[in-house]
């Protein structure tokens, strides 16, 4: 009897464990999941914790809920101007709705990037074709990539219960045949550009330096007639200075300019004078020579 019994009691913790491994399950902080009943969904989004499903009625559908990453293969788009290019871009999306996403892809990842790549390929190639090539290399892209991922989100929000976090074009090429002709076309466009600038700069020097000129002749100018005015004013004062010792004696002052004249007139040895002798500019010389004859 005991050994009956602790068989029946054996067997009853294995259904135990077996119905709980088969009722109850755990939902990461990571995924998101469904709940499905007969295939038909009951719960679209389970929350994260332990949870209870019927065995056989319920079945569990378990998806990554962090941000995946689509690398998308190389594309080829043309630009406003018919220009080719290769363009590497990557996409980073999560699940929005998982309901939505689980009827749009049944759950299958590789499915959700290819509906995603489709639609993300679709709206690159409208955005390259109304752009021209400097605009999306050096222009808005930036710009262009915001408004991309923008209206991405809403259509596969829509279609697929997927969110697009990001997209970032990873790298732009040209293709090898005409990569030289629009580089020379390029390097062309800059060389008129600083011829452009440079001439613009010639004539900006130039006015500087005509400024230059013209304010150094209004200064020159201005300078020389403070000048003149204040030798004007000197020579007025050495006037009136002459003239009061002048009238204090008319004839020391005479002879001072005289003596003064000599010293200048003899001061070279090799300068010669035709006067005659009787003119007032001896008339001190003679003075003295007779008043030496005299004595």
């Amino acid at each position: 009897m005991n050994s009956g019994r602790t068989f029946a009691v054996m067997a009853v913790l294995l259904l135990l464990v077996v119905v709980a491994n088969n009722s109850l399950f755990i939902i990461k902080e990571t995924e998101r999941a469904v709940k499905l009943q007969f295939g038909e969904v009951v719960n679209p989004d389970l929350k994260p914790g332990l949870h209870f499903k019927l065995p056989i009625v319920n079945s569990i559908t378990k998806f990554d809920g962090r941000v995946q990453t689509l690398d998308s293969r190389p594309q080829d788009y043309l630009t406003l101007e018919k220009k080719r290019l290769i363009v590497d871009s990557f996409v980073k999306w999560r699940i929005a709705d998982v309901k939505t996403y689980y009827t749009a892809t049944s759950g299958d990842e590789f499915r959700a990037a290819d509906l995603l790549a489709s639609r993300m390929d679709t709206r690159l190639r409208n955005k390259f074709g109304r752009r021209t090539l400097t605009e999306v290399v050096s222009g808005d892209r930036e710009e262009m990539m915001v408004q991309l991922t923008k209206e991405l989100t809403e259509i596969t929000q829509q279609e697929l219960g997927i969110e697009v976090v990001d997209v970032r074009v990873k790298r732009i090429d040209l293709p090898t045949e005409v990569s030289q002709s629009v580089y020379d076309r390029m390097r062309t466009e800059r060389e008129r550009e600083a011829r452009e600038l440079r001439s613009k700069g010639n004539e900006l020097a130039e006015g500087i330096r005509a400024d230059a000129d013209r304010q150094k002749t209004v200064i020159l100018a201005e300078a020389f007639r403070e000048a003149e005015q204040i030798r004007g004013d000197g020579d007025a004062v050495a006037a009136s200075t002459y003239a009061q010792a002048y009238q204090k004696d008319p004839e020391f002052y005479s002879f001072y300019r005289s003596l003064n004249a000599y010293k200048d007139t003899f001061n070279s040895k090799n300068d010669v004078m035709v006067l005659e002798p009787g003119s007032d500019f001896f008339k001190y010389l003679n003075a003295a020579g007779g008043n030496g004859l005299a004595n």
